[in-house]
């Protein structure tokens, strides 16, 4: 058959793609853009069954208890997020009150003169509204964010990298472990304030960095939500985790308020957060089944091994003569016999904190469409992700200090914005996504004469136009609630701004969904955690930034802020424009030789064809 998805000219010439073994995604760049998002294996028929996905008849035999699903974890994940969400305040508010009595001690210790009204962990504690108590909460708690964000930075990547090759829930587990251990050592902080300092609560944010903290197990769970969901219902999927997000940051802070008050006792919260750990720890990994089946995990392990291999062999045989040029031949002997006699190179390789950002550049002439995507795609989504987590702070402080709003007025707009989204995830998304994609497909299957039951599996191949039209309107009506934002002067368009820009919500779900359709199912783990990496130092950076320019600009023009992120938001509407469906990882190691093909009568030399010109067409290699 004739290849249409890069078609390589030289004159008159065309390329042919001839492959017996596999068969290709029918999609090319003329499909239209409203359609079903997937490959359908037209001729490879595997009698996976009705919209099963990829990978399904590996389970295909088991009972329904043992094959993976979306639904084992959505239940669990509302938990985690709600625990996440839940003790955000409470955490705070700890901090400030053990930060308060050390203040005040130290100040007597240098003024025994000095007295103070005692601090009670949990009550309204007055005496702490000072500078200087603010001072130094402002100043721990950005040591640990700091230190959990960096951390989670270097580890999310290596678990998703990981989950690849070894399976997610054991990943899963280990990113959740880091929060039981944060949990303890916080109940013992609050448990023994006179014996156990405050600032080993960094020794907790260590831990929750060092196994990747809610980067990691959000990225882990969108994973698996990938292997085990065809890719025309992955992004409705995906978005019923965000919904789960939205829901517990916004109603996890609400219950544990409510959950404080009937105790009385502000610890209390930490042991219900620390049961929804071990929770979710204890169902995930005793309950829920594993979504990459062994023949999978082996096979990403033999790729990843081909690739170290490749790559260790590339510096052995280049070192040695760039170190010739600058240091001498001397020491280029030196260190090809020690590159020679240990395997320490290969770990050097992957202890670059930056390694796995690689696969969001794949390499190869015919990728390059496919670089541009999904570096777009993964720039798109750290913009909506950073913005999301430090913009809601300043949001609250703006429209306090804007129209005198208490806790109940922006406890109100927050649950507002946050019901919004959570019904744009949970109800708009769906019916969007099966009157325009899934309606289309089974349409079309039937038109076919092919049995429903009986359809072929669906398989990645890009983001379809669906994905592309939904990210733009997605950040429309992000720019659109900025400008209103920055414009209204008056409570009730305010909270029509927020409503106006939750309906962005769905972008996130709809990136993290086009953008595991690029790369076969092997790889949706690392190019995860590459986006985790990404977003962990978003959430480092945004909040800096954003939260230094309002506190600059609040008595002079408060709303710089908003103009800043229509600015942002009106750029990455811009950049989404260059983002095209239907482009697919192609790989150069699979076996197959680029190879001209010559029209009768064309009278130039096949041997003067340059590879620009043949790009990523290929013929199978002859044994």
């Amino acid at each position: 058959m004739t290849s249409e998805r890069h078609p390589g000219r030289h004159g008159g010439g065309q390329i042919q793609l001839i492959d017996a073994e596999i068969c290709e995604p029918s999609s090319s760049d003329s499909t239209p853009l409203i359609g079903a998002g997937a490959g359908e294996q037209d001729d490879c028929t595997d009698g996976a069954g009705n919209g099963s996905w990829d990978g399904f008849a590996d389970f295909a035999a088991l009972p329904w208890w043992q094959r993976p699903s979306v639904y084992w974890l959505i239940g669990p994940y509302f938990l985690f997020t709600l625990a996440f969400g839940g003790s955000i305040v409470p955490k705070l508010n700890l901090v400030v009150d053990l930060v308060c009595r050390q203040y005040f001690a130290d100040r007597q210790l240098l003024d025994p003169t000095f007295t103070f009204t005692p601090v009670i962990l949990g009550s309204d504690n007055p005496q702490c509204n000072v500078p200087g108590v603010q001072k130094d909460v402002a100043a721990f708690t950005l040591v640990t964010s700091v230190l959990t964000g960096v951390l989670s930075a270097l580890t999310a990547p290596k678990l998703g990298s990981l989950s690849d090759r070894y399976g997610r829930k054991k990943l899963m587990v280990i990113a959740s472990c880091g929060g039981v251990l944060s949990e303890v050592i916080t109940i013992l902080a609050a448990r023994f304030p006179d014996a156990i300092d405050y600032k080993w609560l960094i020794l907790g944010a260590f831990f929750d960095g060092i196994t990747g903290s809610f980067t990691a197990g959000s990225l882990l769970s969108h994973s698996y939500t990938s292997d085990c969901s065809p890719p025309s219902k992955r992004g409705v999927y995906i978005g019923y985790l965000h919904a789960c997000l939205f829901t517990g940051l916004a109603f996890g802070p609400l219950l544990a308020g409510y959950f404080v008050k009937w105790t009385g006792t502000l610890l209390s919260i930490f042991y219900v957060t620390l049961g929804c750990h071990l929770f979710f720890i204890s169902f995930v990994y005793f309950i829920t089944p594993e979504s990459l089946s062994k023949k999978r995990q082996l096979l990403a392990r033999e790729k990843y091994d081909a690739e170290q291999a490749a790559t260790t062999n590339q510096l052995r045989s280049s070192l040695p003569n760039y170190l010739s040029r600058f240091a001498g031949p001397r020491a280029a002997r030196f260190l090809n016999d020690r590159m020679d006699r240990g395997t320490w190179l290969p770990a050097l390789l992957s202890a670059n904190p930056l390694a796995p950002l690689k696969i969001l550049a794949p390499s190869g002439r015919g990728n390059r469409a496919l670089r541009r995507n999904i570096m777009l795609l993964a720039a798109l989504d750290t913009i909506i992700l950073s913005t999301a987590m430090s913009a809601g702070t300043v949001t609250i402080l703006y429209s306090e200090y804007l129209f005198d709003w208490g806790t109940l007025e922006a406890s109100r707009f927050v649950s507002i914005t946050s019901l919004t989204r959570v019904v744009v995830l949970m109800c708009l998304m769906p019916a969007v996504n099966y009157v325009f994609r899934i309606w289309p497909m089974r349409r079309r299957q039937r038109q076919l004469g092919v049995d429903p039951q009986n359809a072929p599996a669906e398989i990645n191949a890009g983001a379809d136009g669906l994905d592309v039209w939904l990210l733009r309107l997605a950040l429309v009506s992000d720019v659109a609630g900025l400008v209103g934002y920055a414009v209204v002067r008056r409570p009730g368009l305010f909270i029509l701004c927020g409503i106006v820009a939750a309906f962005g919500g769905i972008g996130s779900a709809v990136i993290q969904s086009a953008i595991t359709k690029h790369v076969p199912a092997e790889r949706v783990g690392s190019l995860l955690g590459a986006l985790g990496l990404l977003h962990a130092l978003g959430r480092v950076v945004s909040p800096i930034l954003l939260n230094s320019l309002y506190a600059a600009t609040v008595e002079t023009f408060p709303q710089a802020f908003f103009v800043l992120l229509a600015a942002i938001f009106g750029l990455a509407l811009f950049a989404s424009l260059f983002v095209r469906p239907h482009l697919y990882l192609q790989e150069e190691d699979d076996g197959y030789l680029a190879v001209p093909m010559r029209d009768p009568g064309d009278e130039e030399d096949a041997d003067e064809l340059v590879d620009d010109q043949i790009q990523s067409e290929t013929l199978p290699r002859l044994s």
